[in-house]
């Protein structure tokens, strides 16, 4: 499927749900410059066929059953949120979508007859081992402000540091990456300072190995984009280009989740969400897509947030991964809503937001290159 570039300007507007893109021109569609073919991905999955054997030095370390079977889960459309080997509400949701998707039992448990239908992906390890680039080392980056009037400063919301750039190429968190990876014998780290995020330190290195959750389904074609940085931006996430047709998009209030459906009415994507809150509750109803803004920059406005101070400055956020939606924004017919990104990844079905759809930032890539504008979404309780 080619991707299309809405004529949607990349500035969003904080609104209801904080976030809304300027929506002066989202008629038609525009093809931008067509970019030239990227390098090969140095971190681009490399798996056997199935049922065929795994090439030396390819297997895990050690046994790492409930990390392995997200790996697939996450790889099939169905993701667990961020991959950390644990067995939480993202992983029984995700469990839920491979069942349905399968005719199988629908229990969010891995029953004999899910174990039997994952077989075929049993050759696919947990884990694989990556050398760090130097050119995905070399940044910028720089720690996120947590006040707004801060950010506002900044050419770009980027990433705070080489690691957590890299826990969002691989799905996961800074936490699980520093753990796949122990550095004995480390002199203890020096205090942040106050207000930054301990992401914000970089461990890592170029050039050096690391062992990270071995997600695939991550190629990319640049004949498929037609926006360089939108290319760029599905690399960095481990994005592939290639991602089904959505006819119909479904968020379960009661369920914490965001299903898509083909025009067959085929389940072929499911990701847990975070979605509305008591001051800003989810607006039950069907809805369309208008437009999509990727790696938009926003509007800030206190006037539309509960818990601001109206006395504050209205401000222009510049564009990022750890902008307030995060890579992309999709905008739907309800007025002031979307479906969007995440600075915070691990958050995701277990934070309130100010009324809108939340991924993380791997999933709502994903789901931009599904949907268009006219694609139905409905709000259920």
């Amino acid at each position: 499927m080619r991707v299309w570039l809405p004529t949607l300007p990349l500035v969003a507007m904080l609104t209801a749900c904080n976030m809304a893109p300027d929506k002066s021109d989202t008629s038609g569609e525009t093809q931008a410059e067509r970019p030239a073919a990227p390098a090969p991905d140095p971190f681009a999955a490399h798996d056997p066929r199935p049922g065929e054997p795994l090439a030396p030095g390819q297997a895990d370390d050690k046994p790492r059953p409930i990390m392995q079977m997200q790996v697939v889960l996450d790889r099939l459309g169905f993701t667990p949120g961020v991959i950390d080997g644990a067995e939480g509400l993202s992983t029984r949701n995700a469990i839920a979508g491979f069942q349905e998707a399968h005719d199988l039992d629908v229990t969010g448990k891995i029953d004999d007859a899910t174990t039997a239908a994952l077989k075929t992906w049993a050759n696919i390890p947990a884990t694989r081992v990556v050398t760090i680039p130097a050119d995905f080392a070399a940044g910028p980056f720089a720690p996120t402000p947590p006040k707004p009037e801060d950010q506002a400063k900044l050419p770009a919301l980027a990433y705070q540091s080489l690691d957590e750039k890299l826990a969002e190429r691989f799905h996961t968190t800074v936490a699980v990456l520093r753990t796949l990876n122990p550095q004995p014998g480390a002199r203890p780290a020096p205090p942040l300072p106050p207000g930054v995020s301990e992401d914000a330190r970089s461990t890592f290195r170029a050039g050096q190995q690391i062992r990270v959750p071995n997600v695939g389904h991550d190629r990319t074609d640049a004949a498929r984009v037609n926006d360089a940085a939108w290319l760029g931006t599905l690399r960095m996430l481990g994005v592939s280009t290639d991602q089904p047709e959505a006819d119909r998009i479904v968020v379960s209030k009661s369920k914490g989740t965001l299903k898509a459906f083909d025009k067959q009415g085929k389940l072929v994507a499911m990701y847990t969400a975070t979605m509305g809150s008591r001051h800003d509750p989810l607006p039950l109803g069907t809805w369309k897509v208008n437009g999509l803004a990727r790696n938009p920059d926003f509007v800030y406005n206190p006037r539309l947030f509960w818990d601001v101070s109206d006395d504050k400055q209205k401000l222009h956020l510049p564009p990022g991964p750890n902008g307030p939606v995060g890579v992309a924004w999709i905008d739907l017919s309800k007025e002031h809503y979307g479906i969007h990104g995440t600075p915070e990844p691990a958050t995701i079905g277990r934070a309130e937001s100010h009324g809108c759809v939340r991924l993380t930032n791997w999933d709502v890539a994903r789901l931009a290159q599904m949907v268009h504008p006219g694609t139905q979404v409905l709000f259920e309780a």
